[in-house]
């Protein structure tokens, strides 16, 4: 009997197949549809996608299974998801079609970047789904591989006009079933689809429950038997057909065991009990059929022969329903080949995996022959352990970082020699860290470091443990243990001393004012110092970026500055290798904040931003967006700055991880939404103090400061800022805390409270030497002249900062002229410096800033327009952004490498932009708000 006629009929699911009907008509109209199916062992998840499938009428279908597995075989379940799309790979840009290529080993390569493959897979998907619409399943998602699970995730979040419907089935449980061939674990490919639609299956009701027994029981079942049955089963419908089969072999008490895992473990055990009645040779079939994960029939045919197997052996499996071997081997369910692997003996699992291994006869499978000859070792085995570290190497080419885990973890267990085995076991760590398994590094950090590891590896484990501080909270314990490490390399290897004292300094700057005692960034600055790793004769631009970050900190800006613009003439200049720029770029382009440089700022961050766009270097990407965005807005390019906020929503939708809180707080107190803005604060603070994120408080206290001065609530404005003034090296943000302060004092008529601010800021804007240091500067001193010039002051600064691109500065400078003005009785000048300060707080969405300036113009006899609803175009941030790269020229396939969308997808939300907007074309877009420069867009 073939397995799928044992499979009784979907009782009690109604409610589920009507929501899989509705996935399937929405793809087939073309909107794209995300299901993943949870619930315990037997529930139901595998007959629902059959389901699913059946009634996919039209439909290309795409299947992948999941298997039980730690050894996480890198992006095995893309291969088989990807098997019938390949023959389109040609049709796919090519960065994609080479990064696909070489994650799935069919090229070499350099480490893919893991979101060019997941763009790959998308486009793929929608290629295929372009000449119908396309069903995409996978089983046992709880068991997909760590960088499949990565990459399908991805793709099911980005999905939206492509015709395709994606179901995951994901078992949930505590705990795997145990007994798997790899002892593999069933939470990593399971977490990766957190977030995504979610079914949650139960069991059937009661009715339901009796009608789905009587309907597979041949015979009328006892009532004490059937009560027992109904109770031991809790509605799951595996159960309920499975446990008839074991009625006389009972096991007293077993229904008082209670909880999920106990039924499945029951269940199993049923099927280890039917295993057992089978021929020896038909067992021994079964078992290289468990222990090979990839389900390659062809390979298991092979060891079959090697190991003496008749063909004829799999007949007594497939009469009993248990073990089909067709186009893949498939079990009647994964507790049943789990059944067969842990019923095994430890010897007869080894003498499967042997046959297994000599069963390889394609180089290409090396890795498969190693962990096979890996689980067939006896004891320490150098010559195997070996072996999996050149599949390691060969994971890592291909960017399998947890398939590289895996391999180098089992490789240093085999590994006889201690050292060796601790060198191993770091190895490991630094893979593990590489794919996100914080913990796990941790641990095998812990083992690696109880090992006689030499002093060159102990000073590389202790960076490894900082680092992985610093990766995992970016908060206060980071600093000092980067700081310690960045010692004790000084005479090891003074390139990687600096590079690790700048990792110090990078990470105090976010600790902040918060950072643990002894490694505050004036301590760090101080050991930098003393360190002297600048080679005088031919310093590097990093290298004076370190030197002159330490100065400024330890000798002020006097000091430091002159250093710091030496250092970034260089960094703008020097030839940088991917590696260096992606360490070095985010300090440079805070110290250009710092001390006024605006071009360096904008330079620097633009570079930033494009570098971790091309290396794929999520985590870097998140936090240049992040300082992008706030470039844009200083500058007051609003359609710029929601691009960059759209862009940074499409990176953390791709990853699964929300919003950065410091844009939505920007974008909620830049454009006057005070309610807003205080409930993401309420949010957050606790959370970032908690891990010690100083720099996110303050850079929330300057925009609280911006924010409360814009409403004119300067009694408040002055608290936040006095209390961030207090931490003058928190870089970037102390430097512009100064004028908010000022402004806030002068208002109260408080000018001694502002003096030693305007002393600061005199230092640094004289040091800075900067048109935009320098005119933020003169508008300060024009607000405390009292009874001095303040005229000459405020045309000194509307001089200075019209030269920059710091428009939100030159606006600012423009109202608080233009107060001064009113309040001097000139209101014909007076109505000039506010029209020109309301027209760009009104176009960069500064709606703080427009009330304002709108009263002072009412108070000079004018009115102003204040944004309306008919003024506002109706655009999605994501709409926007889209609009605003297709008016600048930007293709489909362009515009969605950029946001992580496919082609279609960009079509289909530009034919919605289009509709808007009343245009036909894109040449159209460019004279729209869209294209000219954003104004009317309401979306901040």
């Amino acid at each position: 009997m073939r397995i799928e006629d044992e499979l009784g009929p979907l009782r009690g699911r109604r409610d589920e197949c009507a929501e899989l009907d509705r996935l399937l008509a929405a793809a087939s109209s073309g909107r794209s549809g995300v299901l993943v199916l949870r619930g315990e062992a037997g529930v139901g998840k595998t007959a629902l996608l059959g389901f699913a499938e059946q009634r996919a009428a039209g439909f290309a279908v795409v299947r992948a299974t999941g298997v039980e597995s730690e050894f996480e075989l890198a992006n095995a379940v893309v291969q088989q998801v990807c098997a019938r799309l390949l023959d389109r790979a040609d049709r796919l840009p090519e960065p994609q079609r080479q990064a696909l290529r070489t994650a799935l080993g069919t090229q070499s390569g350099g480490p893919p970047d893991r979101f060019l493959v997941g763009l790959a897979v998308l486009g793929l998907v929608a290629e295929a789904a372009e000449s119908a619409p396309l069903l995409c399943v996978v089983d046992d998602a709880q068991w997909v591989d760590t960088d499949s699970a990565q990459t399908l995730a991805f793709v099911a979040r980005r999905l939206a006009a492509e015709r395709v419907a994606m179901l995951f089935a994901v078992r949930d449980e505590d705990g795997s079933d145990g007994g798997e061939p790899r002892g593999g674990t069933a939470a990593s490919g399971g977490e990766a689809f957190g977030g995504l639609p979610t079914l949650h299956l139960h069991g059937l009701a009661d009715a339901d429950a009796e009608a789905l027994l009587d309907a597979v029981t041949a015979r009328p079942l006892d009532h004490r038997v059937r009560s027992r049955i109904i109770a031991e089963a809790r509605g799951n419908p595996l159960a309920l057909l499975e446990l008839p089969r074991e009625v006389d072999a009972p096991e007293p008490g077993s229904e008082a065991q209670g909880g999920r895992s106990a039924l499945a473990e029951r269940i199993e055990r049923g099927f280890a009990r039917r295993f057992e009645r089978l021929p020896g040779d038909t067992r021994r079939l079964a078992l290289i059929a468990a222990a090979e994960p990839s389900g390659d029939t062809a390979l298991v045919w092979r060891a079959a022969a090697g190991a003496g197997i008749a063909a004829d052996a799999i007949g007594p499996a497939q009469e009993a329903g248990l073990l089909e071997l067709g186009a893949q081997v498939r079990f009647r369910h994964p507790l049943a080949r789990s059944a067969v692997y842990r019923d095994a003996t430890a010897q007869e699992r080894r003498a499967a995996h042997l046959a297994l291994a000599e069963a390889v006869v394609d180089e290409a499978d090396a890795d498969d022959r190693a962990w096979h000859r890996a689980e067939a070792a006896v004891g320490l085995d150098e010559e195997v352990a070996a072996e999996l570290e050149a599949s390691a190497g060969r994971a890592r080419a291909r960017g399998g970082w947890s398939a590289a885990c895996s391999f180098l973890t089992r490789s240093m267990e085999l590994t006889p020699d201690p050292a060796l085995r601790a060198r191993r076991a770091l190895d490991a760590a630094d893979a593990r860290m590489q794919a996100g398994a914080a913990d796990a590094a941790r641990a095998m950090l812990a083992m690696a470091s109880a090992g006689p590891l030499g002093e060159p590896d102990r000073a590389r484990a202790q960076l490894l443990g900082a680092r992985l501080s610093f990766a995992s909270t970016r908060g206060r314990e980071a600093p000092a243990l980067l700081l310690s490490a960045a010692k004790r390399y000084e005479t090891l290897d003074p390139t990687v001393a600096r590079d690790t004292y700048l990792d110090a300094f990078t990470a105090a700057l976010f600790a902040g004012r918060l950072a643990d005692g002894g490694a505050a960034l004036a301590d760090v600055a101080t050991a930098v110092a003393a360190a002297g790793l600048t080679d005088a004769a031919a310093p590097s631009g990093c290298a004076l970026l370190l030197d002159g970050l330490a100065s400024l900190v330890t000798g002020g800006y006097a000091a430091g500055v002159p250093v710091l613009h030496r250092a970034l003439d260089a960094v703008r200049t020097d030839p940088l290798s991917d590696e260096e720029a992606l360490r070095w770029l985010w300090p440079a382009s805070r110290a250009a904040r710092a001390v006024g440089d605006d071009a360096a700022w904008l330079e620097l961050t633009a570079r930033q931003v494009d570098l971790a766009r091309r290396t794929g270097a999520l985590s870097m990407l998140s936090i240049a967006l992040t300082e992008r965005f706030t470039v844009e807005l200083f500058v007051g390019d609003l359609p710029a700055a929601l691009a960059l906020a759209a862009e940074a929503e499409a990176v953390t939708s791709a990853t699964g991880h929300p919003l950065s809180p410091h844009i939505a707080f920007l974008r909620a107190a830049w454009g006057g939404r005070e309610a807003d803005a205080r409930a993401l604060l309420d949010a957050c603070r606790a959370d970032v103090s908690a891990r010690g994120e100083g720099l996110w408080l303050a850079g929330t206290e300057l925009t609280t400061a911006v924010f409360l001065n814009a409403f004119g609530r300067y009694e408040e404005a002055l608290a936040v800022t006095v209390r961030a003034a207090a931490h003058p090296f928190e870089l970037g943000l102390s430097t512009w805390v100064y004028p908010e302060l000022i402004e806030a004092a002068s208002r109260l008529d408080e000018p001694d409270r502002a003096a030693d601010a305007l002393a600061r800021l005199t230092e640094i804007a004289r040091a800075a030497d900067t048109d935009w240091a320098l005119g933020v500067l003169a508008r300060c001193r024009a607000l405390l002249a009292g009874s001095d010039d303040p005229e000459g002051a405020y045309v000194e600064s509307l001089d200075r900062l019209g030269r920059t691109r710091i428009r939100v500065a030159l606006a600012r400078t423009r109202l608080v002229y233009g107060e001064w003005l009113r309040r001097q009785g000139r209101r014909t000048d007076a109505r000039e410096q506010l029209r020109a300060a309301h027209e760009f707080f009104r176009e960069a969405g500064m709606e703080g800033f427009a009330q304002r300036t709108r009263r002072e113009l009412a108070a000079t006899g004018e009115t102003a327009r204040a944004r309306t609803p008919d003024t506002v175009v109706d655009l999605t941030e994501q709409e926007a952004l889209i609009a605003r790269l297709a008016a600048d020229g930007r293709s489909n396939p362009e515009i969605g490498e950029q946001l992580y969308l496919s082609p279609r997808t960009v079509e289909w939300h530009l034919g919605k932009v289009f509709a808007k907007l009343g245009v036909t074309t894109r040449k159209e877009l460019r004279t729209s708000p869209v294209g000219s420069r954003g104004r009317g867009l309401g979306v901040l």
